[in-house]
């Protein structure tokens, strides 16, 4: 069986603890989400169906030790979790990007989940799937969109419960580009004492002007 791929393509990881650094990105079609602040619309429905070992051999020739598997959300695939086992068999490092309303209990435990729980302004608040926090540990991280200060206080409040599962390093507050100005949110979080990580989607910064395969 197949995986409907969106896009592959090697760029600068813009988030997470591994800001910064090369990954080659694999892009899942599909979404059971519709954030209203969305920047992957495009991953919706576009696509083209890959094996799994077509999508192994592809992310070879990066040259790259580090993949993220993103969305979309790529939990709604089934064969998910076999692209994430067959990667890591194969010697990378595995990172994946999901929205936090599917299980994430059965994947690989070599794998890192990177869980954005969402927050009020996202409209999809009641879709977070909590029990998700159980099955986290200290190498993975949760994120959390912030577009206003309903969406700060939400994430405080949940960061200090998340505190108790995974370091301070691992709780990422993103500013959703253009929506929240970055210097307001570190005010915020300096003000409120909050131990968490800003971070800035740094691929937005690079390449402004490129919607994706950044």
């Amino acid at each position: 069986m197949a995986l409907i791929i969106n896009e592959i393509f090697h760029s600068l990881q813009g988030e997470s603890s591994w800001t910064g650094l090369p990954f080659t990105f694999v892009r899942l079609t599909g979404c059971n989400l519709r954030c209203r602040y969305c920047d992957t619309e495009y991953a919706y429905t576009e696509g083209a169906p890959w094996p799994v070992d077509a999508v192994v051999a592809h992310v070879k020739t990066f040259g790259c030790p580090r993949v993220t598997i993103t969305g979309g959300e790529p939990l709604m695939q089934s064969q998910t979790p076999a692209l994430i086992s067959a990667l890591i068999e194969t010697g990378f490092l595995v990172t994946l990007e999901t929205n936090g309303s599917l299980d994430i209990g059965h994947l690989d435990r070599r794998c890192i989940k990177i869980v954005d729980f969402k927050g009020p302004s996202s409209g999809m608040q009641d879709h977070n799937r909590w029990s998700n926090v159980d099955c986290l540990s200290a190498e993975d991280q949760v994120k959390f969109v912030i577009a206003d200060k309903g969406d700060f206080d939400f994430a405080r409040a949940a960061a200090t419960d998340l505190l108790k599962k995974i370091p301070a390093g691992h709780i990422l507050f993103s500013a959703a580009h253009p929506l929240l100005p970055v210097d307001k949110l570190a005010r915020w979080i300096l003000d409120a004492h909050v131990e968490a990580r800003l971070q800035i989607q740094l691929h937005k910064y690079i390449w402004p002007t490129v919607p994706r395969g950044v």
